[in-house]
């Protein structure tokens, strides 16, 4: 495997993980990965669903600096977070920030006016063209709200649940309004991630794909963070050869790890 660094992984701290942390720890040890940062939701006020996406930070770091203590001889691990992006939580994600020495922030949009594409509610009775670019809309107005984070989430996470998925979506559909998410996040200096959850739902790429990889590195993008958004241990690392092959395709030689949120760039 090229890529040995796993920057996006959920745990039982997240309300939808199904693997505890010291399992995933261990996991990832047997797949030979030399890095892992545990990245669990933070989804301050979600209520489009029965689950609750907020855990206690010091709870958290209390847990997880006893396991980087007791594995740190066989792995690297990170303590992150993954913020779900709403415009007028900011000042409380700003809190969260700071209330512990995270090595790795997050930010993602799984909330799009309250509503979370993952439920089949949010495009009915809807054009699919329009809930795709209600989702990216809403993605521009959160970086604009708030940017302390170092890595922006799975930028196109609306296609997984499409009712068409990917067969009638297309980077050049959405181009002006990418570009803006894309020449905010260069401007800003936050990396954008790549999620392979899209190879796991079939999508033949992961979350961006190749049009938008480039169009990033056109824009003069270079932090890229790679990530398996694994909720249990089976998808840890998911498809990361394949995603490396893309990412260098792609024009990239490198990709980056975080401490204490300072970037290392890793030679793909």
């Amino acid at each position: 495997m090229s890529v040995l660094s796993d920057y996006h992984v959920h745990t039982t701290f997240s309300g939808d993980g199904e693997t505890a942390a010291e399992a995933m720890i261990r996991h990832a040890i047997e797949l030979g990965l030399e890095h892992l940062c545990l990245t669990d939701h933070m989804d301050y006020d979600y209520r489009d669903g029965d689950v609750c996406f907020e855990f206690d930070p010091r709870e958290y770091f209390h847990h997880l600096e006893q396991l980087r203590a007791k594995y740190r001889e066989q792995i690297d691990l990170q303590i992150g977070v993954e913020l779900g992006l709403r415009p007028y939580l900011a000042a409380r994600h700003h809190s969260l920030v700071f209330s512990c020495p995270f090595d790795f922030v997050i930010g993602s949009v799984h909330l799009v006016n309250s509503r979370d594409p993952y439920y089949p509610s949010y495009f009915k009775n809807r054009d699919e063209f329009d809930a795709y670019m209600e989702y990216f809309e809403c993605c521009l107005h959160n970086i604009e709200a708030y940017s302390n984070f170092d890595a922006f989430g799975h930028l196109d996470y609306v296609i997984r649940y499409g009712p068409n998925r990917d067969r009638y979506y297309s980077y050049d559909l959405f181009r002006g309004i990418i570009d803006e998410i894309l020449r905010l996040l260069v401007r800003k200096d936050i990396a954008l991630e790549v999620n392979t959850t899209g190879y796991r739902y079939g999508l033949g790429a992961p979350n961006p794909g190749r049009d938008i990889l480039l169009r990033y590195r056109e824009l003069g993008g270079k932090l890229i963070t790679i990530g398996s958004d694994a909720h249990k241990a089976e998808h840890l690392a998911w498809r990361f050869d394949d995603a490396a092959e893309l990412i260098k395709s792609c024009g990239f030689s490198s990709y980056y790890t975080f401490h204490r949120r300072v970037p290392t760039e890793v030679p793909l």
